[in-house]
C-alpha cells in the first residue's frame, strides 16, 4: 500500500510541473453555485466586481466550493447531506474527478485544500455514530482517498486553515443528523457546537465551546483574517423569544467573544446567519442573514455593532478592495461600501449561500 509520505512526495513533484492557473480563465475572483431559470444547476467564476467570468453546469444543487490555489479547479460540493462532489477544470468545464462520499458517509458541502494544494480535506458525518470526521484526498492523484481523522465534535460544517499553516480549523455546528431523518436534530437535548484546531495529522490542539447557556448556538461558516484572528457565524437552534448573537471570533489561546447587535436589529436577523468575512484590511467583520434579509457590519477590533443593511434573501458574502460583495437568492450582486450600495442582477439566476473567495 502507498503510504501517505509517498502521495505526499508524488504531490509535490506534480505540483512542480506548470499547471494552468486562474489567469487563463478570465482571473475570477470568487465562486458561487446558484440555480438557473431552467432548474438547472451551475458554478459561476465571479469577478471582483460581480461580473460573470464562466459558468459550468452542475449535476445537483450546490452549496460551496473550493479553489485550488495554483490550477484552475474547483471542487464543488452538493447540499448536505450531499454524497458527491466534482472536480471541475475551470477552463472548460471538464470533470477532472468525481468525489463519492465513502460507504456511512456523507458531506456537509464544505472542503479546504492545503497549502501546498496537495491535500483536499474535507468535512463528513460517520452516519453509524454521527460523529464528524474529516476526509483527505490526493489532489495530484486523481483525488485518490488516502484517510480521514477526526473533526473533534459533531456535525462539522465548514472548514478551513490558518494562514501560511496547514492548521484546520473547523466549525462543528454541534448538531446530528441522518439523511434517513432529512435535516431534523437527533441531539437537540444534548447538542454543543465548538470550534476545533486540528493539525494534518488528526492531533487537536485546541476545542472551542460557548458558554452552556449558548450550547444550542450551532457554529457553522467561518473566515479566518491574515493573522489568524477566526470569525465564526452561528444558528440558534434553542428556545423561540431568545435572540443570543449570531458571530464570535477567537484566536488560539484566548477565550471566544461574541459580537451581537441592539435588540432591534438582532431580532431581524431570525436567529439566522448564513455567511460571515472580513473585510479586506481586517477593520470589519459582517454577516448576512438570509432568513432575516439583513447584513450586519461590525468593528473588528472593538466588536460594535456599526450598521445593517436590508436586502432580501441575501446570504453570499466576499471582501473586495471596496468593502463586500454580497449576493442574493433573488439573483442580485451587490457592492456595499462607504458609498451607496451598488446592487445588479442576473436575470434567472438565485445564488445560493455562500461567495468562495480565489487565492
Amino acid at each position: 500500500m502507498t503510504t501517505r509520505r509517498a502521495f505526499l512526495a508524488g504531490a509535490t513533484a506534480a505540483l512542480s510541473l506548470p499547471v494552468a492557473g486562474w489567469a487563463e480563465v478570465g482571473d475570477p475572483a470568487f465562486l458561487s453555485a446558484a440555480r438557473q431559470a431552467s432548474g438547472a444547476y451551475a458554478l459561476y467564476g465571479l469577478s471582483a466586481g460581480g461580473e460573470v467570468r464562466f459558468s459550468l453546469p452542475l449535476p445537483a444543487r450546490g452549496h460551496a466550493a473550493a479553489a485550488h490555489p495554483h490550477r484552475a479547479e474547483a471542487v464543488a460540493f452538493a447540499r448536505r447531506p450531499g454524497f458527491f462532489a466534482l472536480v471541475i477544470d475551470c477552463r472548460d468545464g471538464r470533470v477532472l474527478a468525481q468525489l463519492d462520499a465513502p460507504s456511512g458517509r456523507h458531506f456537509y458541502g464544505h472542503g479546504v485544500f492545503s497549502r501546498d494544494g496537495a491535500l483536499l480535506f474535507t468535512t463528513e458525518n460517520d452516519l453509524e455514530t454521527l460523529e464528524g470526521r474529516i476526509g483527505i484526498w490526493d489532489a495530484a492523484n486523481g483525488y485518490a482517498r488516502i484517510g480521514d481523522i477526526p473533526s473533534g465534535g459533531i456535525g462539522p460544517h465548514d472548514i478551513a486553515r490558518l494562514p501560511d499553516s496547514d492548521l484546520l480549523v473547523i466549525a462543528n455546528g454541534g448538531i446530528a443528523t441522518h439523511p434517513d431523518s432529512g435535516r431534523m436534530p437527533l441531539n437537540s437535548a444534548s447538542m454543543r457546537g465548538n470550534l476545533a484546531y486540528i493539525s494534518a495529522d488528526g492531533a487537536l490542539v485546541e476545542r472551542v465551546e460557548l458558554d452552556i447557556g449558548l450550547r444550542q448556538n450551532s457554529i457553522r461558516h467561518l473566515s479566518l483574517r491574515a493573522d489568524g484572528l477566526v470569525a465564526a457565524a452561528m444558528q440558534w437552534e434553542g428556545s423561540a423569544g431568545r435572540f443570543p448573537p449570531l458571530l464570535l471570533t477567537h484566536r488560539l489561546g484566548d477565550a471566544p467573544r461574541l459580537l451581537g447587535a441592539p435588540e432591534g436589529e438582532q431580532r431581524r436577523m431570525r436567529n439566522y446567519a448564513g455567511s460571515v468575512g472580513f473585510s479586506r484590511d481586517g477593520q470589519f467583520l459582517a454577516i448576512t442573514s438570509p432568513r432575516g434579509g439583513q447584513l450586519h457590519r461590525f468593528d473588528a477590533a472593538t466588536g460594535d455593532f456599526l450598521s445593517a443593511t436590508a436586502m432580501e434573501d441575501v446570504c453570499g458574502l466576499a471582501a473586495t478592495a471596496q468593502g463586500f460583495l454580497v449576493t442574493t437568492g433573488l439573483g442580485h450582486v451587490a457592492q456595499l461600501a462607504d458609498e451607496p450600495l451598488t446592487v445588479t442582477r442576473l436575470a434567472g439566476v438565485a445564488w445560493d449561500n455562500h461567495l468562495i473567495a480565489i487565492g
